[in-house]
């Protein structure tokens, strides 16, 4: 009975945990997942919602994305990336829009809804509609070295880089590329960009 009992005690002081380590080990657990979430969130993707009609038919309202925030810390926007991006310095809001113009390039868009690039008819079927009203693209637009031009698809519903609200997208103010819908689950998938 004696052994037994040693045998009930030891088995005890291997069960007993110790409330500090584990208290400490719960605030590491927890902070590390704070921390793998902010890495991730700030310098991977995060999750934003398509607020407004500008990019129908390619996005609709209500939209759920995941913007992608790596390849451009990598490499350079390319033309028709679909971009998430702030359109006024020390904004909260994010506009989401396609790359038309590039950097250092002279973009204008005739009456007819021409987009022309460098002078030359850019081939795209991106919008929705012919461009009603070419704004301040009705004259030639020179980009600076990091500068975008951007447009909604749905032309004639989108404020985009013909506004002066909007302007020229600089390079700093893109958030990242629209990468993935995931909601609705209908319309779930990658987007595609060219």
């Amino acid at each position: 009975m004696g052994r037994e009992k040693e045998r009930n005690n030891s088995a005890d002081e291997v069960n007993k945990v110790d409330p500090k380590k584990e208290i400490l080990s719960w605030i590491l657990y927890i902070g590390f997942v704070i921390l793998a979430t902010w890495l991730i969130l700030h310098f991977v993707g995060q999750r934003t919602v398509v607020d407004g009609r500008s990019m129908n038919d390619t996005l609709q309202d209500g939209d759920n994305l995941i913007v992608e925030k790596l390849s451009y810390r990598f490499g350079n926007p390319q033309r028709f990336d679909i971009i998430v991006f702030k359109p006024y310095e020390d904004s909260d809001e994010l506009y989401i829009k396609r790359i038309i113009g590039l950097p250092e390039e002279t973009v204008r868009i005739d009456q007819d809804g021409n987009i022309y690039i460098d002078g030359e008819l850019l081939e795209e079927d991106y919008g929705k509609e012919t461009i009603e009203n070419p704004g301040r693209a009705s004259e030639e637009i020179t980009l600076g070295e990091d500068e975008y031009f951007v447009l909604g698809d749905n032309r004639n519903n989108s404020t985009d880089s013909r506004t002066e609200r909007v302007g020229n997208v600089s390079r700093d103010s893109i958030v990242g590329k629209a990468w993935l819908r995931i909601w609705p689950l209908g319309s779930f998938g990658f987007l595609t960009h060219q």
